[in-house]
């Protein structure tokens, strides 16, 4: 069976995008090297991150793509070849990666979902900034430096102790 993505131009996304060994911790230890890989897309393949969470083994992200525009799965081939061709070559990679050319650094697919609604969105922005504590790697979103909660607070959108009471994930 073929896997279909709903590709709707112009469209917001809710994406989950794995590594392959959930272990390690490379996007937080090189979180520039994705800075970059992201910097580097957005220049050629214009995009807006709504919100963006990097945990040490998976980031969740929103984006806005352009009127006339669904290639989502063009660029995130580009942001993970990007990253990938930044490390080295010491990951385990099984035979059928090995037939393709393939590093074993991401898994293959990733989640998606297209924002529906207003409320859709901002319960998909609220879940980005809360993950860090979801996974015990803080007690408030405050306090994980790889969030675009900071810029959230910065413009005025949440409050700096928003969700610092540990109440459950929205």
């Amino acid at each position: 069976m073929r896997y279909r993505r709903e590709n709707l131009e112009g469209a917001s996304y809710f994406f989950t995008v794995t590594l392959e060994n959930r272990t390690t911790s490379l996007l937080t230890d090189h979180i520039d090297f994705l800075r970059k890989a992201f910097i580097t897309v957005k220049r050629n393949h214009p995009f807006i991150v709504d919100a963006i969470v990097i945990l040490p083994e998976h980031l969740h992200t929103l984006w806005t793509l352009p009127e006339n525009d669904a290639e989502f799965a063009t660029r995130w081939m580009l942001i993970k070849g990007y990253f990938s061709r930044q490390l080295p070559h010491n990951e385990r990679v099984g035979p059928s990666r090995l037939r393709k050319g393939e590093r074993g650094i991401w898994l293959r697919r990733y989640w998606e979902h297209r924002i529906r609604d207003e409320a859709d969105w901002q319960t998909h922005v609220d879940y980005i900034h809360f993950n860090p504590v979801k996974h015990g790697h803080t007690h408030r979103p405050a306090d994980w430096p790889f969030s675009s909660f900071h810029n959230h607070v910065r413009r005025g959108l949440l409050p700096q102790d928003w969700r610092a009471t540990g109440v459950s994930s929205p």
